[in-house]
């Protein structure tokens, strides 16, 4: 089935989306509500959501796999658990109806119902995360780590380079853009040679990401192919999967992130489908050595998706403390959903993995205070004259990102998050 939706002549008739980050050629999927009603499927066109509930009981989807019930929902999973086929024929039909081409929904007064402005929607949690999956497949930010922490000559781990390396993370700590963040406690060592003691983590930390959602994959004892990958691949969103770096510091081995990772992450609330992303697909970096015959692949599987990193304070707007891309990814997805399945691991419908930190090459694009501020050493200088080693109480994180490519942007949102002090 052709995507359609991607054709680059588009235009729509909704005012102001052809200038937009959510342009027809777009149309990401959410979950809003307006005042205390019901949550609902939406997709984002400009600055206004289509209800797809109000559009599927006017019967613009008659022909399509989806009842009305299926928009009907808290979240995106029973809407999602019709496929990929089934989510390119609807995202194929919205375009052709927002487009100036059709004159039939333009023209209907069903669109006032149907169209809300963005202004009077509350956005929520897009998926109910069954499982969640973190990996390390930032060359550069492993790099900088083991520079940091181990041996600077022998950086990265005899593994890194052979194997997409990951763990499981807590789906339940997972939330929503805007929903504030309380700084972690745990055991912490602040002294090498003192025994440890129990306080508010000293060194909480953003990591700019981007998370998948999958699709239901197969069976248990069942692998998934890269060249199977994407098919298993709903999209993508951006993604901070907070950290507290002294707790991680005295708990990871041998076991790895436990405390430290697990109080929070925040991911965005618009999740822009892999096939609006394809016109931005690009090459993998270089893979050196090369990779064991499962994990090899054709084709290009890498995405040029430029991201950026703010912070703001009671004091002082925000201020972008990194640019960075995720492109830079040594591993791409479908070598992560391989690695992850070749042992016979299901992955279900509402899955997120994370792609771990992107890291670019220069220190203007690193994904993490940790490398920003290289372990404290380096402070970045905010613009009220204060500075951050690490993220301060009251401070808010903002990631956002897009791609652009002929006229055209694909934008994400935002992921915006405020820490908030210790409990």
């Amino acid at each position: 089935m052709q995507i359609t939706a991607n054709n680059p002549a588009l235009r729509s008739w909704v005012a102001g989306a052809d200038h937009s980050e959510f342009p027809i050629q777009n149309l990401p999927f959410g979950i809003f509500q307006v005042a205390e009603g019901s949550k609902r499927v939406g997709v984002r066109i400009g600055e206004q959501v289509l209800d797809l509930a109000q559009m599927a009981a006017y019967g613009y989807f008659q022909d399509l796999p989806f009842a009305t019930s299926d928009f009907s929902q808290d979240y995106l999973n029973t809407f999602m658990k019709k496929g990929k086929l089934a989510v390119r024929a609807l995202r194929n039909r919205i375009a052709e109806l927002l487009s100036t081409d059709n004159k039939s929904f333009q023209l209907a007064n069903d669109k006032h119902g149907a169209l809300i402005p963005c202004a009077n929607v509350k956005m929520a949690l897009p998926v109910q995360i069954g499982d969640y999956t973190d990996f390390y497949s930032s060359k550069e930010h492993a790099t900088n780590i083991g520079i940091m922490f181990r041996d600077p000559t022998n950086a990265l781990l005899p593994n890194w380079l052979w194997i997409p390396v990951g763990y499981h993370g807590r789906a339940s700590s997972v939330i929503a853009s805007d929903h504030p963040v309380i700084r972690p406690k745990g055991q912490i060592k602040p002294d090498d040679n003192a025994d440890p003691i129990f306080a508010p983590s000293r060194q909480v930390d953003f990591e700019l990401e981007m998370g998948f959602i999958t699709f239901d994959g197969k069976a248990l004892g069942q692998s998934i192919s890269t060249a199977e990958a994407e098919d298993y691949i709903f999209g993508l969103c951006l993604f901070n999967d907070w950290s507290a770096r002294d707790i991680q510091k005295w708990e990871y081995v041998p076991l790895g992130p436990f405390l430290a990772k697990n109080f929070a992450s925040s991911m965005s609330c618009w999740i822009v489908t892999l096939d609006a992303l394809q016109p931005f697909a690009c090459t993998t970096p270089d893979q050196d050595p090369e990779v064991l015959s499962y994990l090899k692949f054709e084709g290009l599987k890498s995405y040029d998706i430029n991201l950026e990193v703010a912070i703001a304070a009671p004091n002082f707007p925000e201020h972008t403390v990194s640019k960075s891309n995720f492109k830079y990814m040594y591993w791409n997805m479908a070598q992560q959903l391989a690695h992850h399945t070749v042992n016979g691991c299901n992955v279900r419908c509402g899955d997120l993995m994370g792609s771990g930190t992107i890291s670019g090459p220069t220190s203007d694009s690193y994904g993490s205070m940790l490398e920003l501020a290289w372990k404290g050493t380096k402070p970045i200088q905010m613009p009220d004259g204060t500075e951050r080693r690490f993220i301060q109480d009251h401070d808010t994180v903002i990631m956002r990102g897009h791609c652009a490519k002929n006229g055209i942007i694909i934008g994400f949102g935002e992921v915006r998050s405020k820490l908030l002090p210790a409990n």
